[in-house]
């Protein structure tokens, strides 16, 4: 029989649907047992089941809780009356007895203080093995976490806002004049303050750079440089006779011309990284390799 459909198969696709219908009626009258890999079907959920009894006895507490209520405001059905005896079955209270309402109040609160505890548990293993899969998958791909940390994009379905009603809406709130009610407390801070001795300067000398980056990672996000790691580790053998002076000069100069006071901390911090970037051309330079400054800040 199974010459008879190879010999009428037209492509190498209808052979192997033959042959694996073959093998799959050879297993079934045999007794084989087949397996499931790679499928969807059959796989196990991946909730544990003491999770799952845990959630099973959260819903039945907060069902009980809610018949108790009811019960205490007034509800005397036979069926709210049979639940309510057995919440209390076990113990010597009797529906009878005139505090009755009390034990119910207490039962209630014993059954709320149970659905907390529950709860956290679920709520400490959910944390924790939130936190595993996170290191671990900053270990193996810091790409893929941090693309699951971000927040996803909501983009709005209503009319695009208007140009000019946005423009008019800013400058009606930058624009006009406001006098701030400063109470006499901000005198008395700025009293207070005035006596206070400014920190000295800290002073980074490159072998700090060197220690701190010994054993940092090389290929972190870098910070406002726009260097990595890498490149600081680098230029720990160069000497300050080989940097480019004539950068650092010029970027100093023209901050003090056309940068505002609070734009010379980027600028300097750009022209360190410049002079960085300089240094490590000339480095490799002489290694015998050429790198392009472009490329060594992307």
């Amino acid at each position: 029989m199974l010459v008879t459909y190879l010999e009428a198969s037209r492509d190498l696709c209808e052979t192997d649907s033959i042959l694996f219908g073959a093998a799959l009626a050879v297993c079934r009258i045999i007794g084989a047992k087949l397996s499931t890999a790679g499928r969807t079907t059959g796989q196990s959920s991946a909730i544990p089941a003491w999770r799952t009894r845990i959630e099973e006895r959260i819903a039945k507490a907060r069902a009980l809780i809610g018949r108790l209520i009811c019960f205490r405001s007034g509800n005397t059905r036979p069926r709210i009356v049979r639940t309510v005896r057995m919440a209390f079955s076990g113990t010597n209270v009797s529906l009878s007895q005139p505090d009755i309402m009390q034990k119910l109040t207490e039962r209630i609160d014993d059954l709320k203080q149970r659905i907390a505890a529950w709860g956290k548990r679920i709520r400490r293993y959910t944390e924790r093995s939130t936190r595993f899969n996170q290191n671990r998958l900053f270990q193996s791909d810091q790409k893929r976490l941090y693309k699951s940390l971000e927040r996803p994009m909501v983009s709005g379905t209503g009319p695009v806002p208007n140009q000019a009603d946005t423009v008019a809406f800013w400058r009606s709130l930058w624009s006009e004049p406001v006098n701030h009610n400063e109470g006499p407390w901000t005198e008395v801070v700025a009293s207070q303050c005035a006596g206070i001795t400014p920190m000295d300067p800290v002073t980074i000398t490159p072998d700090d750079v060197a220690e701190a980056v010994r054993r940092a990672p090389n290929w972190k996000s870098p910070g406002l440089d726009g260097l990595h790691h890498y490149w600081l580790k680098g230029t720990a053998t160069l000497t300050p006779d080989r940097l480019p002076q004539s950068r650092l000069d010029r970027d100093v100069r023209m901050s003090s011309q056309y940068a505002p006071a609070h734009d010379d901390h980027a600028l300097a911090v750009q022209a360190v990284a410049d002079i960085m970037v300089d240094a490590l051309i000339i480095e490799n330079h002489n290694r015998g390799a050429i790198w392009d400054s472009k490329d060594l800040l992307r």
